[in-house]
């Protein structure tokens, strides 16, 4: 049996800073209980997410975090450290799915974790009302699971899914 047909035990959760990082967390119930491991550019989202000190949580569901460099398509210098940190996060966690709310870090992750075997899950920001980001028009070809939280989207690009919004 391969990896991909398995029940998902890792899952590495990857945003860049500010509405990015606010959609990912709204996604948290999804995966209690499931081993995750969140991946953003802001240092200060690590309390976000890990247990409160003094808290016994088992140590199969503390989450794991990681801060890798911002970046985007004007910091070309950045943006290579911003991959090869997360190809870093990537061999080290190997997870089983990659969820993302965007932007470069989440489409580097789902682009490399791809290539690794994990299932991939684009959801494109809310804020993109009018058309897909960037990122998100890009990232088509290895998102297993590509959505926009815009129905009227859903019909301008073959394989774009509406489910809803995590608003």
């Amino acid at each position: 049996m391969s990896k991909r047909d398995e029940n998902p035990r890792k899952v590495l959760a990857v945003a860049s800073s500010g509405g990015h990082w606010v959609q990912l967390l709204r996604l948290r119930p999804s995966w209690d209980g499931i081993s995750v491991a969140y991946l953003t550019t802001e240092i200060g989202y690590k309390e976000q997410v890990l247990p409160e000190p003094g808290s016994f949580p088992s140590t199969d569901t503390v989450p794991r975090f990681y801060c890798v460099v911002s970046a985007n398509r004007w910091t070309k210098f950045r943006l290579l450290k911003q991959l090869f940190q997360i190809l870093v996060v990537l061999l080290r966690e190997r997870p089983d799915v990659i969820i993302s709310t965007g932007a470069t870090p989440g489409f580097f992750a789902i682009k490399f974790g791809k290539l690794l075997g994990a299932r991939t899950v684009w959801i494109d920001s809310i804020a993109n009302a009018e058309e897909l980001s960037l990122s998100g028009k890009k990232i088509q070809s290895s998102a297993d699971l590509w959505l926009t939280q815009w129905p009227h989207l859903e019909a301008t690009l073959p394989g774009l899914k509406y489910k809803g919004s995590v608003i």
